[in-house]
């Protein structure tokens, strides 16, 4: 009888322990990750829209964050001065997109990471028309070493 409640407590004190790992180390399915980080996207946008509008640069200013789905979508407003939206287009393309994958994957790592995907959309203050759009998810990314 003593030898059963000594199994007994073990088996009570033992088996929260087990169903805790268990619970902490199981995988999340494709589902319950496409889930959980829709709600980081909703829950991360509604944060950072608090803020907001606030200037980046004497040209830049972010004006609005949206959440679609796993993608976190900044819009930026660029004032382009004199020149025109044409010009911006077609000459600062490549260069702003590689300025804007290299920040995005060093300040949103931990977004990058957990699956869920950035996009900036860059319009005209004057026109209000699109310039650039760049989305950045984890495979566009270097590895880091």
């Amino acid at each position: 009888m003593k030898k059963m409640i000594i199994f007994l407590a073990i088996v009570f004190l033992y088996t929260p322990f087990t169903l805790a790992n268990q619970t902490q180390t199981r995988e999340l399915s494709a589902q319950e990750m496409q889930t959980q980080n829709k709600e980081i996207v909703e829950l991360s946008s509604k944060e950072l829209s608090k803020t907001l509008p606030q200037v980046i640069d004497k040209y830049t200013t972010l004006t609005k964050v949206e959440g679609q789905n796993n993608t976190l979508l900044y819009i930026f407003e660029i004032n382009t001065g004199a020149k025109s939206d044409e010009a911006i287009q077609k000459e600062d393309k490549t260069r702003m997109q590689q300025a804007v994958t290299a920040g995005i994957c060093q300040s949103s790592k931990r977004f990058l990471d957990a699956e869920v995907n950035i996009s900036y959309l860059y319009i005209s203050a004057k026109s209000k028309v699109e310039l650039f759009r760049f989305d950045v998810s984890e495979r566009d990314c270097p590895i880091a070493k």
